[in-house]
Order: structure tokens, then C-alpha cells, then sequence
């Protein structure tokens, strides 16, 4: 029995077993597509992670009070001791390192906002003209922090918030009161949406005196930091680790974080969650393959005639090998050809629905999940094969 024979006699004997083939066929697509999707979703997750960190800025640190330890937090929380405050004299430090382009203190808090009858409570950032650049922000009305403006009482809305108080879209130019002091709207942020969580669309920012003046503080929230390329990040976190060091009495109480460590610590963990939840779906393919076994088991007890007959004539038993790993072939084949086809489509269900989630499956999870269709049904198949081969014609062709 030439390969040409052993295809269409194997395909012939699937097709003429329209349930049982149906049934073996839906377990191996619903397994890969279990792994395409759930891949899909590990993977659009770590995308979604990368894509947020890297929206807040280019060769970004964030130096923050405290030093973090491994244990995580302050040290000197457990003795009641507090970190030392983050200032405006240790910003403008930093902003004289030559690894530095630019630099925004920063400092975050609520207050209310009034004007043309309106109020409501808004989230206020307080830094310099720095923070639109460094963070990616564009204005689409408007101007803050001229060069000579630092000290004036200027605020900058969200297009929210704009939109919300001044609906004839004449915002700059206007009159506010936040908290309780006057600002001139000087500037309308350009639409950004949600960035981590935070929505820049509905914030108010002022200059950072006027923030520490309204929050009643020195201290700092944030110091956010661009080093001048790629190369200088670490030479930046280090110099700004020192010079820190040196301002405050030799203590090192504070963390520079990187935002390249940041992501490499999201996509090391996102990258592992994704090999799990695939590891995970891939054993609903063994469970395809052991229904496999079980059914092609029934069916060599179904089928010793017809194997009697085929050895009687002359076939020998690899021959009758072959013809099981074939319809074994046939079966995974459509199984994984069908769940790669489901996999997609409820990945693109996904995109659709979630178009923040870029749930793309990896080329590697798709390919990966139909070869493991095509391996675990072969494999599956030997057991009930090597009894095949085995039976005897006599006993075949005589049903014992």
C-alpha cells in the first residue's frame, strides 16, 4: 500500500465516522484555541504594560523620598523614623548634573475648582514647564510657563475640564479659582486619554510654588528626570544618587528609579505569565490526545475484520501502522487547522471589544499550539496501532 493509498483510505475511514471524528476533532481545536487565546492575553497584557510606562516618557527616572530596600519600603519605618523630604533646592541639584537635559519637581493634590458657576473637585499637578515634555503632553490651546513667567499665578486644564467650564471652547484667557487662590488659564492640554491609570484629560497643573503654597508644603512628591540619551540613564541615576547623598548628611534616603528597569521587570513577569497560562491550556491537549487514544482503541476492536481482511490479502503490518497514524494525521490535523482558525477569531472578538488590549497572538503560540495538536494525536495513535498490527488474521477475520 503505496502513501497515496494509505491517505485517502485513512481519510475515507474518518469521514465515514462523522460523529466519533467531529468529537475528537472539537477537543483538539477547543485545545488550541485555549492556547492561542490565552497567549493572546498574555501576551496583549505585557504589550499594554510596556506601551504605559514608555507613554510617560523617553530615558525617564523618577527619584522618589525613601530608600526602597529588597524587604520593600523605608528601613527606617519599623523604628518610627520617616524619610527625608525630597525639596526644590535638591531639584535644582540635580538639574545642574551634565547627564540631565531636563528635569520637574513634582507635587500632587486635590482641590476645587470654580469658575462661570461651576465647581468640582479636580486632580492638581504642581511643577514647571518641564513636565509637558518630559511626560509627552501636548497643549492644543494656549501656553504655560513662559521663560519669565515661573511666579505667576498660571494653570493649565485637562481638555475635560476645559470642555466642562468653558463649553464655547474659550478657555484661555479666563479666570479660575482653585483652592483659593486666582489663576489665568493660560493653556488647554491636547486630548491624551489614560496613561497608568491616570487620566491627564481631567487635571489642572500650576506651577509648583504656587502647588507647595496651596498644598501647604516644601516636600516633593516626584522628582522627574530625562537623562540626555539612552547611554546616560545610568550614569544619571548614579550622579543623582550621590549628589543627594552629599545634600543629605551622607544618607542614602532616596530611590532612583529607571524606567527601563521598571519595564524589564513588567515584561520578565508578564513574558512568565504568559508561558504559564499556555503551559496551562496545552494540557487540554493531552486530554485531546487521551480521548484519541481511547477512541481509535475502540475502534481497532470495532475494526478486526476489516484489518483481518486487509492482512489476509497481504498487508503488512506496517502497512496497517501507517493507516492509523494517518487517521490519527487526519484528525489532529483538522483539530489544530480549526483551532487555530477559533483562536483568532476570539482574539480579534477580543481587540474588538478591549481596544486598549492588543491581544495579538504570538506567531510562536499559534505554531506551537498546532504542532502539539499534530505530536499528541501521533503519539496517541501508537498504542492503538501497535494492537493493530499485532492481531492476528485468522482470529481477525473470525470477530474473536
Amino acid at each position: 500500500m503505496n502513501l497515496r493509498d494509505t491517505l485517502t483510505l485513512s481519510l475515507t475511514t474518518v469521514a465515514s465516522y462523522r460523529t466519533r471524528s467531529l468529537l475528537i476533532v472539537l477537543a483538539m481545536a477547543l485545545g488550541v484555541a485555549a492556547v492561542v487565546v490565552l497567549t493572546a492575553l498574555g501576551d496583549g497584557a505585557r504589550r499594554y504594560v510596556v506601551g504605559q510606562f514608555s507613554s510617560l516618557g523617553t530615558n525617564l527616572l523618577i527619584v522618589l523620598p525613601g530608600r526602597a530596600e529588597t524587604a520593600g519600603g523605608f528601613p527606617g519605618a519599623a523604628l518610627g523614623q520617616t524619610p527625608r523630604d525630597l525639596t526644590l533646592e535638591d531639584a535644582r541639584f540635580i538639574g545642574q548634573l551634565p547627564q540631565v537635559r531636563r528635569l520637574a519637581p513634582l507635587n500632587v493634590g486635590v482641590a476645587e475648582l470654580t469658575a462661570g458657576g461651576r465647581l468640582r473637585e479636580v486632580t492638581v499637578l504642581g511643577s514647571n514647564a518641564e513636565l509637558l515634555p518630559i511626560r509627552h503632553m501636548k497643549l492644543s490651546q494656549g501656553s504655560f510657563l513662559a521663560h519669565g513667567s515661573e511666579r505667576s499665578a498660571q494653570i493649565v486644564l485637562g481638555s475635560v475640564l476645559a470642555r466642562e467650564f468653558f463649553p464655547d471652547g474659550r478657555a484661555v484667557g479666563q479666570r479660575v479659582r482653585l483652592g483659593d487662590s486666582r489663576f489665568l488659564v493660560s493653556g488647554v492640554l491636547a486630548v491624551q486619554g489614560e496613561s497608568m491609570g491616570f487620566n491627564s484629560d481631567e487635571i489642572a497643573i500650576i506651577p509648583i510654588d504656587y502647588a507647595q503654597e496651596l498644598f501647604n508644603t516644601e516636600s516633593l512628591f516626584r522628582i522627574l528626570v530625562e537623562a540626555k540619551s539612552r547611554s546616560s540613564i545610568e550614569p544619571a541615576k548614579a550622579a543623582i544618587s550621590h549628589v543627594l547623598k552629599l545634600r543629605h548628611d551622607g544618607e542614602e534616603d532616596v530611590t532612583v528609579i529607571t524606567q527601563d528597569a521598571v519595564l524589564a521587570t513588567f515584561d520578565r513577569i508578564l513574558t512568565a505569565l504568559t508561558l504559564a497560562v499556555a503551559g496551562i491550556a496545552a494540557i487540554s491537549l493531552a486530554v485531546a490526545g487521551v480521548l484519541v487514544m481511547n477512541v481509535m482503541l475502540v475502534a481497532v476492536a470495532q475494526r478486526t475484520s476489516e484489518i483481518g481482511l486487509l492482512k489476509a490479502i497481504g498487508a503488512p503490518a506496517a502497512d496497517i501502522r501507517r493507516l492509523f497514524f494517518a487517521e490519527a494525521l487526519w484528525l489532529s490535523l483538522a483539530g489544530g487547522a480549526l483551532g487555530f482558525a477559533l483562536g483568532h477569531a476570539a482574539s480579534w472578538a477580543i481587540r474588538v471589544a478591549y481596544p486598549l488590549l492588543p491581544a495579538w497572538p504570538p506567531a510562536w503560540a499559534s505554531a506551537a499550539g498546532v504542532a502539539t495538536a499534530l505530536v499528541t494525536g501521533v503519539v496517541a495513535s501508537l498504542l492503538p496501532a501497535s494492537r493493530a498490527a499485532r492481531l492476528d488474521p485468522v482470529l481477525a477475520l473470525s470477530g474473536k
